[in-house]
């Protein structure tokens, strides 16, 4: 869900503008596919599909079809008319409050995402200290507190460093062990041995037994975020209307056989009733390792995708509070204790701030007995929040194609409000059927499932963006920006 080939910033956090008078960089539209590849693709989301088998497939290609192509599309035209991006796109079409709506989403999602990565984290660790830790409530918040501040300790001190690891990762912790991992699922069905799913052809729909059977096809929506984050490169094609979409199909192709395989291979080595959506990409190793007498090599996956894993916390750490600082310094949306960048160009105060409440939605895991289960309520509500940034998104595409069809874009979406209104429908139907908890938690009582995934989205996705607007003072304009403003 990260690029790695966003804008460059400057010291002060604003967004450095292209020299008009530097000569066009063009890339082909192969290395723009593989780029784009690299900021969606990753083995996390694995597990959750390997629970339904040969399903997985039709639940890869759905979402892919009615969400992941629309985003893309949507944002390779936005992208190409209007530098600045989601504030900007928003603010033009529907207005500055909801551009505002959709940038702090952006941000806001995130203090839900690093709880469920840094749970993922702490299953995969666990597999290098002792495997049962990986279901241990106490133990997944210790790790996800300690790494999360010593993240932020490291950001704020403006490593430069850490700006690499990202496409590190996608080799070391996406590549390499999704190959070897597909590569022994193979060996391991030739060697005669039979999948502990069923691969016959009447498996390729996953069983209905209501909307509670195909709730963890949520979680793909999360897995395909920021498809559209590499719209910006658009202009370096050569032939962006031709280019564009071909490059589209093949990112689209590739991310899919990223997720796609390696869920296969672990439905034909683990039963669905004992995989864990934390730690089941380390439960397929170690069964896989172990049928190969190599036992050993699972602790050095798990160092890999834990190293990854940490790598690409670090790398969008500082970026969307980064983001949002700047853009609240122009405009006045947050107080100004809030808005201040330390001597490194890091705005540690919001960075502080999200800490203490992804503090506190980690330590709900030491009283959690079900580490799956919190886990996945966490992703639910990153990928609903996210959502709205979305569905702003799609309504902007067709709003900006009507109120100001003068201005030139470097690629223009096909039967755009088709387009655009079947993400915009998959994105609402995503959203609703997070509120139904999936077959596999059946232990928690429904009431509780609700209030937390209801009462996460209501309060970051809602509550809070609309506080901010409503006690917003002009007061709250960084100087540097009040003479530009008028403000005194």
């Amino acid at each position: 869900m990260t690029s790695t080939d966003e804008p460059a910033q400057t010291g002060d956090g604003a967004l450095a503008e292209p020299d008009p008078a530097a000569p066009r960089q063009l890339i082909s539209w192969v290395t723009l596919a593989l780029m784009t590849t690299a900021s969606v693709a990753s083995l996390r989301p694995s597990p959750s599909m390997a629970i339904y088998g040969l399903a997985a497939v039709f639940l890869y290609l759905l979402p892919a079809i009615v969400f992941l192509l629309p985003t893309a599309l949507v944002g390779a035209e936005l992208a190409s008319g209007w530098s600045g991006g989601i504030y900007r796109w928003v603010s033009e079409a529907l207005g500055k409050p909801l551009g505002f709506v959709a940038v702090w989403c952006q941000f806001a999602m995130t203090i839900a995402y690093y709880p469920s990565l840094l749970a993922y984290v702490a299953s995969t660790f666990a597999y290098v200290v002792h495997p049962s830790l990986a279901e241990n409530g106490p133990y997944v918040a210790i790790v996800i507190v300690v790494i999360y501040w010593t993240g932020v300790w490291i950001t704020s001190r403006g490593t430069r460093t850490v700006a690499g690891l990202s496409s590190l990762g996608l080799v070391i912790g996406t590549l390499i062990p999704g190959v070897v991992l597909v590569v022994l699922g193979l060996v391991f069905l030739g060697q005669g041995n039979a999948s502990a799913a069923p691969m016959s052809p009447d498996h390729w729909l996953p069983p209905w037994t209501g909307l509670a059977s195909l709730v963890l096809i949520v979680n793909n929506f999360l897995s395909y975020a920021g498809m559209e984050m590499n719209g910006v490169h658009v202009s370096s094609l050569r032939h962006p209307r031709a280019e564009y979409p071909r490059s589209i199909f093949l990112a689209t192709g590739l991310v899919l056989l990223i997720f796609i395989l390696p869920a296969l291979a672990i439905s034909w080595v683990m039963p669905s009733e004992q995989l864990s959506l934390t730690a089941g990409l380390m439960q397929a190793f170690q069964a896989f390792f172990d049928h190969f007498h190599v036992g050993w090599l699972t602790k050095v996956v798990g160092i890999m995708l834990v190293m990854a894993a940490l790598g690409g916390m670090l790398t969008w750490l500082a970026g969307p509070s980064k983001g949002l600082v700047t853009l609240a310094r122009q405009e006045g949306y947050l107080p100004p204790f809030l808005q201040k960048f330390n001597k490194a160009g890091v705005p540690r105060n919001i960075m502080v701030a999200q800490g203490v409440v992804t503090t506190l939605i980690g330590v709900l895991y030491a009283f959690s007995d079900d580490v799956s289960s919190a886990y996945w309520m966490f992703s639910v509500i990153t990928v609903q929040i996210y959502l709205i940034a979305y569905l702003l998104m799609f309504v902007s595409v067709v709003r900006l194609r009507k109120s100001q069809p003068h201005v030139a874009r470097g690629f223009v979406v096909p039967a755009v409000t088709l387009v655009a209104g079947v993400g915009f429908v998959a994105s609402v139907l995503a959203l609703a059927i997070g509120f139904v908890p999936p077959d596999q938690f059946g232990k928690g009582p429904l009431w509780r499932y609700l209030l937390i995934v209801g009462g996460g989205l209501l309060a970051l996705g809602v509550l809070a963006p609309a506080a901010f607007l409503k006690f917003r003072k002009p007061g709250w304009i960084h100087p540097d920006h009040r003479a530009l403003d008028g403000t005194k």
